[in-house]
């Protein structure tokens, strides 16, 4: 398994991301349960976020991101994704 680094620019204000973020949440703590999301969260004093995956491939999850519920509702205007090869820490090999 390989890991990747995303990176989420958003598209949309404050309150619309506000509105969705109960069931983007929800989509995240699931892929979290399953072993597939490592870590995320929003950055700080930008509309973006750092999200670390374990996937099979690139292609694999863009899909699995595909149906993050920000992703679905327009929210996000940019997405990123490059494999990341950690050197220390816990998802080191």
């Amino acid at each position: 398994m390989a890991i990747f680094a995303v990176t989420y620019f958003y598209s949309a204000d404050a309150d619309d991301l506000a509105a969705v973020r109960p069931a983007h949440r929800e989509w995240l703590a699931q892929l979290l349960d399953g072993g597939t999301l490592l870590a995320s969260g929003p950055m700080v004093d930008t509309p973006s976020a750092l999200l670390i995956f374990k996937a099979e491939s690139l292609s694999t999850l863009a899909v699995i991101l595909d149906g993050d519920p920000f992703d679905i509702a327009g929210f996000i205007g940019e997405r990123t994704i490059a494999e990341w090869n950690p050197i220390y820490g816990p998802w080191s090999e």
